[in-house]
């Protein structure tokens, strides 16, 4: 027994393609493609893994085609069917992917776009369109384009270009240039897939953005450049990391994590700081920077888990809000910042309670200030940072 894994593409098959369908003697897909190129042949409809490979052992074949639209290789149900199949003589034949048409469909090389899927599965699109590259979107489910434009509008990014294709390779074949926010009134084929320009950010640096490039007010704390770039240091943070920053303030953490990683939620109880917040995030272009309203740790509900966290701030509610983050994800790595002995005292106890390894580092800054014709070194603060992880 052959089995043929065939990519069907979008529109119009390759020779290698329809050789393979014309001389198997069972086709199994969707019912879609079964319709568009099975004929009078064998037929078994099936498109998930378990049911293909139940179709696979249940028959007597000596050719078998496996139909996939676009191509095999780019988020394809023959990725999770191949490894079922290593007791059968198996080949793929790949098709003509939807990013390769849809490329050629705006004249545009697609080698450094960012290739993600919103289809039947969960979509960060405010974090995708943060990577410096175009981002392009198989959309599917609930995760229209409309929806994805909404969500960048929303986020503040209605000015981004996008452009949509639906129905590639077929007679309704449509594609649509236009900003998020106008794009996110239209309509869509259950068909799309979805290009946006790359969100505008400053240039990637090392943490620890000088103080004076934040915004600030009044009475509304903010961490400082040297603790900001230890913290960061200190929660190691990568950029598929999810991250929490408790007591945002002025939301000067919550954008430099923003910039390292992969998504931010920065909670905060004044509306003073969060409007200060706000502003930083677009004028450093953490878009993928989210702003909570609320005191946590009652604020933390319903957050996706987090991989790192930064407690600057904690209302006297430390111990709750570290159990929090410990029932959300035990591996969280954790960084508490503390400017007093009781504070430093309670970090280190409620961390070690919860089973974590601990550290503690004390900062202390001095900046010059001319004085004449002379320079005065003048302390800040000593800082204690607090890290606790899963051992």
């Amino acid at each position: 027994m052959t089995i043929t894994l065939i990519g069907c593409g979008c529109g119009d098959i390759t020779e290698a393609a329809r050789a393979a369908i014309d001389s198997a003697d069972l086709l199994i897909g969707s019912r879609r493609l079964l319709a568009q190129y099975g004929g009078d042949r064998l037929q078994i409809e099936a498109v998930t893994a378990d049911a293909i490979t139940a179709a696979i052992q249940d028959v007597d074949a000596g050719q078998i085609a496996v139909l996939f639209s676009g191509d095999s290789g780019f988020y394809s149900g023959a990725r999770l069917l191949l490894p079922r199949l290593e007791a059968y003589e198996v080949r793929v034949i790949p098709g003509v992917s939807s990013v390769q048409l849809f490329a050629a469909r705006l004249g545009r090389p697609w080698q450094d776009w960012r290739l993600c899927s919103a289809h039947g599965t969960d979509c960060d699109v405010l974090a995708e369109v943060c990577r410096e590259n175009p981002a392009f979107f198989l959309t599917g489910g609930k995760n229209t384009p409309a929806a994805l434009c909404r969500e960048l509008t929303e986020a503040g990014l209605g000015f981004l270009q996008v452009s949509v294709g639906e129905d590639l390779g077929t007679a309704r074949e449509r594609v649509t240039v236009g900003s998020a926010a106008e794009l996110a009134e239209w309509s869509y084929s259950p068909l799309a897939v979805m290009l946006v320009e790359p969100a505008p950010r400053l240039p990637h640096r090392a943490p620890g953005i000088p103080d004076g490039e934040f915004l600030r007010a009044e009475k509304i704390p903010m961490t400082k450049q040297e603790i900001r770039a230890a913290a960061l240091s200190k929660l190691a943070v990568g950029p598929q990391d999810i991250c929490w920053d408790i007591g945002a303030g002025t939301g000067s953490v919550s954008v430099e994590l923003a910039l390292q990683c992969r998504a931010v939620w920065g909670v905060e109880r004044e509306d003073a700081a969060l409007a200060i917040a706000g502003e930083n995030r677009i004028r450093h272009g953490a878009w993928n920077l989210r702003l909570v309203r609320g005191e946590a740790p009652d604020a933390l509900a319903g957050l996706p888990k987090p991989d790192a966290v930064f407690v600057g701030g904690s209302g006297g509610r430390l111990r709750e809000i570290l159990q929090t983050v410990h029932t959300a994800n035990p591996a969280a790595r954790i960084c508490v910042a503390a400017i007093t002995l009781e504070s430093l005292h309670l970090a280190c106890t409620a961390l070690r309670e919860l089973g974590c390894d601990t550290d503690v580092t004390q900062l202390s800054v001095s900046r010059g200030k001319a004085a004449g014709g002379l320079t005065l070194m003048l302390a800040q603060n000593p800082v204690f940072l607090i890290t606790g992880w899963a051992p």
